[in-house]
């Protein structure tokens, strides 16, 4: 039964891609690279988890993928190369939440998200960790939540990014949990960090894999993550649903792009290939080792997906009076 599960799924995978290729897309191009452009740093777990899909995608396509750090201008440097590359599928982005939500959070945009770009795939999601400075005495989630209620002007929130995921977590945290925090902005989530682990911060709601090795050395105090399930790399931290805020789930999540007007005949390859890529990825444990679960799903349905996370952050954002920098 497993042989054919595995079978069976290689065929629905394949199937899309050997219909575009059947009406004559000749793709990806063998004497020219596949370029995959991430706009942030070199060493981040988005860089990371843009390398290992990209190793997938040479071995399965059998083409010479590259992978450019293009860091910058809130990420939107990196999509700007990307958006004024050649639409022939030839060049990616593979970005993270943050990427589709540039208009509510840059007053001048260099591009819209949801009309430049080709939503190609979603490959996965990944929880966030709350933690909290050690010189604090709490270590559960309700006590936190309580001892913030009581004494709002001494609690302050790390912000890493603008429009990220820990910032609309972070905003929802707030809303549900009947909160008034003071909001930090940072240039990443590093001197954030570092902030919360030296006490001059009181909290910080981040990707999980990120803030992991300072929550596992001491430095700073693991209190919840905002998967539904607990993790298999940290299991003693509990769920938010299980700590204190039944109602509250949340999850960062990656993505690939293509330049607006890749035929769609190209992204449909793109699709089943990156799809492809996730579920060996998935079988191997590599996407388990960044805190990654796996997404395979049709570029229609991430175009859906991308459309609803939207109006979900531009909300939180409106409703916290947040103004675009």
């Amino acid at each position: 039964m497993t042989r054919w599960l595995k079978t069976t799924l290689a065929l629905l995978l394949a199937a899309p891609m050997a219909a575009a290729l059947a009406q004559g897309a000749t793709f990806p191009e063998r004497d020219k690279p596949l370029r995959i452009v991430v706009p942030f740093a070199a060493g981040g777990g988005v860089d990371a988890a843009a390398r290992l899909l990209g190793t997938q995608l040479q071995k399965q396509l059998g083409v010479t993928v590259l992978v450019e750090n293009r860091a910058g201008g809130s990420g939107t440097i990196g999509g700007r190369a990307v958006q004024s590359a050649p639409a022939d599928g030839q060049t990616l982005l593979f970005s993270a939440a943050t990427h589709v939500l540039a208009r509510q959070v840059l007053k001048a945009s260099p591009y819209d998200p949801q009309t430049d770009f080709v939503p190609v795939a979603r490959v996965g999601e990944a929880p966030l960790m709350l933690v909290i400075a050690p010189s604090k005495t709490q270590t559960r989630l309700a006590d936190v939540l309580a001892a913030i209620r009581q004494q709002p002007d001494k609690w302050s929130a790390g912000i890493p990014a603008a429009g990220a995921p820990s910032h609309l977590a972070t905003l929802l945290m707030a809303r549900e949990g009947g909160l008034k925090l003071s909001f930090v902005p940072y240039k990443g989530t590093q001197p954030a960090l570092m902030d919360v682990a030296g006490g001059h911060t009181d909290l910080v709601l981040d990707s999980m894999i990120s803030l992991l090795p300072m929550a596992k050395a001491g430095k700073v105090r693991p209190i919840a993550i905002t998967s539904v399930r607990r993790s298999t790399l940290a299991p003693e931290v509990p769920t938010f649903k299980e700590a204190g805020l039944p109602e509250f789930a949340y999850a960062s999540w990656y993505g690939v792009w293509a330049p607006g007007g890749t035929p769609a005949a190209r992204v449909t390859v793109l699709n089943s290939a990156v799809n492809a890529a996730t579920a060996e990825l998935a079988r191997t444990g590599a996407w388990a080792n960044l805190g990654i679960s796996p997404v395979t799903e049709n570029a229609d349905q991430f175009k859906r997906f991308i459309a609803r996370d939207v109006a979900q952050g531009a909300e939180l954002l409106r409703s916290a009076g947040f103004q675009p920098e």
